[in-house]
């Protein structure tokens, strides 16, 4: 297989938190993989996963656990349109305040997972939760976070 084209980070935020975690990714990465390609969410659907691309959803959680306003079409197409997305490798960063919502705590982010995971998607690592009550500096911890998972994600894929 060969190595993705390119890092496109599909951003879904409310308060921008997501978006400039993204960001920092974007600028702290470049060297590791080039283009990163950050995206917001709205106006998205399943189509989006037709690119030769290495994905990773950043998204924060809204309200009772749900995804963000501007995520809702991609999230909501993934049930509506299904297809197989085999070819897919992604990350998750969720976003989300354990002190204020400890029962939907980056809800936002494990339902993107669900759901890329029910469709065949195939994620790499585990899906790193920046809890807001610990990390006042989001943009750091996710940056260091991607470097790292960046190395596991492009290496060469072996089998199938």
């Amino acid at each position: 297989m060969n190595p993705p084209s390119k890092l496109l980070i599909l951003v879904g935020t409310m308060t921008n938190t997501a978006e400039y975690v993204a960001q920092a990714i974007e600028m702290d990465c470049a060297d590791l993989i080039n283009p990163i390609e950050v995206r917001m969410m709205n106006g998205l659907d399943i189509g989006v996963f037709d690119e030769d691309a290495l994905y990773l959803i950043c998204t924060s959680t809204y309200g009772a656990g749900d995804v963000p306003d501007n995520a809702h079409a991609l999230y909501d197409s993934l049930g509506s349109q299904p297809r197989f997305l085999g070819h897919v490798r992604y990350g998750v960063i969720a976003l989300g305040d354990s002190s204020t919502h400890p029962q939907t705590f980056c809800n936002g982010g494990l339902r993107f997972d669900e759901r890329l995971a029910d469709l065949g998607a195939v994620r790499i690592g585990e899906v790193f939760r920046i809890d807001a009550a610990e990390n006042a500096d989001a943009e750091s911890v996710g940056a260091a976070w991607c470097r790292e998972w960046l190395s596991s994600a492009l290496q060469p894929q072996t089998g199938v």
